[in-house]
């Protein structure tokens, strides 16, 4: 039986180098995004079809000065993934080791998950037509390797293995630096959506990278039945009206257009 995995990523020790990033479009096949200077040097501006990890910059400044902080935004692979709930084709399933990726063979572009998601994750390409995000490396991870992200960090800020470990090795990160100064340590994705297979040493409050402290999952129940049937009736219920009124007009009018009605 396949056990949990988990990727870890430690602020505290992120460069911002970008090697993850390079490291992810090199392995999935992924083109560069084209871009232009916007006074940061965070690049490509967000996620998208084409940019599955991104480390962010965020500038802090308050009464303790001016900080730079590096997040790497990317899907957290949610054990209540409302993404999953959502899909009426069944096309985002989730894999033997716990991570969630989505099948572009059965993806229909509608968006839920888009909607969905509570990190704001999944995104729409013009490009395939489908939704697409991380999928955690999962030819890799099949293999027995790790994700490219993980084995290209040369500063160690990603890990990988046992989620169980991932999660006991970030407790005792965050205590180390509770104990060094960094007050507003703390672990991320332990608890958060059911818990994650992607967990986050932060050092500075979640809501400066748009974390939510209590992720509002939408459902707990898949609906692609439910959604598959009603979508089915009203299909049913369009094609019998409009046969209804092709009928009537067949009656009144003929096959030659002379109106036989009284």
């Amino acid at each position: 039986m396949a056990v949990d995995k988990a990727i870890l990523y430690d602020m505290s020790k992120c460069t911002a180098c970008r090697g993850c990033q390079v490291a992810c479009k090199q392995w999935n096949q992924l083109p560069a995004d084209h871009t232009i200077q916007r006074g940061t040097y965070q690049n490509p501006p967000d996620l998208d079809g084409t940019t599955w990890n991104l480390i962010e910059f965020k500038e802090i400044h308050d009464e303790e000065g001016f900080r730079w902080a590096f997040f790497s935004h990317r899907c957290m692979h949610c054990i209540d993934a409302s993404c999953l709930y959502v899909c009426p084709t069944g096309a985002i399933k989730r894999s033997p080791h716990g991570f969630v990726y989505i099948d572009q063979t059965i993806c229909i572009g509608c968006k839920n998950c888009v909607m969905a998601c509570h990190f704001h994750i999944p995104r729409f390409s013009t490009d395939t037509g489908t939704v697409l995000k991380c999928r955690a490396c999962l030819d890799r991870v099949e293999e027995g390797m790790v994700p490219a992200c993980v084995k290209t960090c040369g500063p160690g800020a990603l890990s990988y293995g046992d989620r169980a470990a991932m999660l006991a090795k970030a407790r005792a990160r965050v205590a180390e630096l509770q104990k060094n100064g960094y007050k507003r340590a703390q672990l991320y994705g332990d608890v958060q959506a059911g818990g994650t297979h992607v967990f986050y040493v932060l050092t500075e409050d979640p809501k400066v990278f748009g974390l939510p402290r209590r992720p509002r999952v939408v459902s707990k129940r898949p609906i692609s039945i439910l959604t598959s049937s009603l979508i089915a009736v009203i299909a049913a219920a369009i094609i019998g009206l409009a046969g209804i009124l092709k009928f009537r007009e067949r009656g009144i009018y003929g096959e030659g257009g002379e109106n036989h009605g009284a």
